[in-house]
């Protein structure tokens, strides 16, 4: 017997030994390494990983290009370039979420980041999660403070955030461009790399442990709003089978319109016409600021305003990336036929609320279901800033419970705050695994139908505990700044 139960702990730490336990992974472009951290044992975080060829000089708004082969193994330890976009000023949401400690904007910013408790394990088929920031399609990337992927990790998800074009880097249209390859004419540059990312998780995700047929999308605000785009893609069949929609509304019946792609490209060129940047080749030779300031240069000098200048900014409709609006897709059956999540919080802005039902509604009719839920917990304050704190269950609040981040944030969390955020981060990283925010076993969060009306109310009792449970969403006085978009 004692020989059986040596031979057996041998063979048991050579199972370890086969492992590393920071393996060097090959991937698309070459072998990378993560870095272990030391606050969350187990888990291996990979910055900075390059899932597209930098989009720049001809690159600039073309479809993604495919990755640069680097040499040897990367060190994957610095997160990449957040998209270039315009200078954060103390106040609002830069004093919330600590702008500052990132790298320099640059249109170079086509980088992604895994957290994984499993590198190198290509059997171990963890679900996946896929992170996308919002900011109004102008501002914002995936590595800010408040979407660190570690406590996802820890619940055995393989959490992967990335940066994506924004502003007229992103969403850009022009008689010229659709020239280039009228198949697949788009001015939608930012969606085909949020598309890219998915298509990179499913012929990566293996090499850290994940299943690249259970991966689920998610996103915030214009995150949010960007899944539901990706929903109404016919590009992403196959890429996902779940998603969560928090802040960005739901269904707007009749459709919301969106701007079809001949009537930006018309918009744009009046502008590039009046900056004299009057072909392509001098579009993609212009300095990076000057293609950023050039809607606005043209709203103050002319007084007109055009595509350029919206905001927030959306995508087109372009019968390539985008055939219909989300809200058509809805309405006519071809929205991806998956679980949802969707929901909002207390001050949110707009008509979230009636929208979310209705999207609901229209989920059960299609034969699928969606789980609604409001985030109502006003945040705690200190009162050290009064001029520039966000009050209430402001837009965006519900991002450190999500994430289970609070301790990146200054705000004074109570012990309800945590437990709060533990059980929502379990019902998220749930319906990663499951398409069921309660688990495999089901619970008392229920579909939003005809029959069961109800949301998931995340919220603190008046002793600070939490009592979350569902009901009807709460009713609040909107809060002291305005939504971030």
């Amino acid at each position: 017997m004692k020989k059986i139960l040596i031979l057996l702990g041998t063979l048991a730490m050579a199972a370890c030994a086969s492992v590393p336990e920071n393996p060097v992974l090959t991937i698309e472009g070459g072998q990378i390494q993560g870095v272990a951290l030391a606050d969350a044992p187990g888990v291996t975080v990979y910055r900075g990983i390059p899932y597209a060829a930098p989009p720049i000089g001809e690159n600039r708004w073309r479809a993604p290009q495919p990755v640069v082969p680097w040499e040897g193994v990367r060190l994957c330890d610095k997160f990449g370039h957040p998209p270039f976009q315009a200078v954060h000023y103390p106040g609002g949401y830069t004093t919330e979420w600590g702008y500052g400690d990132e790298a320099p904007y640059s249109e170079d910013c086509l980088y992604l980041n895994v957290w994984t408790k499993a590198p190198g394990q290509v059997d171990k088929k963890l679900p996946v999660a896929v992170w996308i920031f919002g900011g109004g399609l102008r501002e914002g990337w995936g590595s800010e403070p408040e979407f660190d992927g570690k406590e996802w990790a820890q619940k055995d998800v393989v959490l992967v955030s990335f940066n994506y074009r924004v502003g007229p880097f992103g969403f850009f249209a022009h008689p010229e461009l659709s020239a280039e390859d009228p198949a697949h004419a788009t001015g939608n540059w930012g969606t085909l790399d949020q598309i890219e990312v998915l298509k990179w998780v499913k012929k990566n995700i293996a090499q850290f442990g994940g299943d690249p047929d259970n991966v689920m999308i998610f996103g915030q605000s214009a995150g949010s709003r960007s899944v539901k785009f990706l929903s109404a893609s016919p590009l992403t069949k196959g890429l996902y089978n779940k998603a969560v929609i928090m802040s960005g509304s739901g269904l707007a019946n009749p459709p919301q319109p969106m701007t079809p792609l001949a009537d930006a490209e018309k918009s744009i060129k009046e502008v590039t016409d009046w900056a004299n940047l009057k072909d392509l080749a001098s579009l993609r030779r212009a300095g990076t600021e000057t293609i950023y300031a050039l809607g606005t240069l043209y709203t103050s000098v002319t007084g007109k305003r055009s595509v350029l200048s919206a905001m927030p900014i959306a995508p087109y409709i372009d019968g390539y990336v985008l055939p219909e609006t989300f809200d058509e897709a809805c309405l006519d059956g071809t929205l991806a036929q998956i679980p949802y999540m969707i929901g909002y919080t207390l001050n949110d802005s707009g008509n979230m609320g009636d929208q979310i039902r209705a999207f609901c509604l229209n989920r059960e009719q299609m034969g699928g279901k969606a789980y609604a839920y409001q985030f109502a917990r006003p945040l705690p304050d200190d009162g050290s800033h009064p001029e520039d704190q966000l009050k209430g269950a402001f837009h965006s609040s519900d991002l450190w419970f999500v994430f289970k981040s609070l301790e990146h944030c200054w705000r004074p969390w109570t012990q309800g705050d945590w437990d709060l955020s533990e059980k929502m981060l379990t019902a998220w990283s749930n319906f990663a695994k499951y398409a069921d925010p309660n688990g495999p076993n089901g619970g008392e969060w229920a579909p939003y139908t005809a029959a069961t009306p109800q949301f998931m109310v995340w919220k603190l009792d008046e002793n600070d505990a939490e009592a979350s449970a569902p009901g009807e969403p709460l009713v609040a006085p909107r809060p002291a700044f305005g939504p971030r978009p």
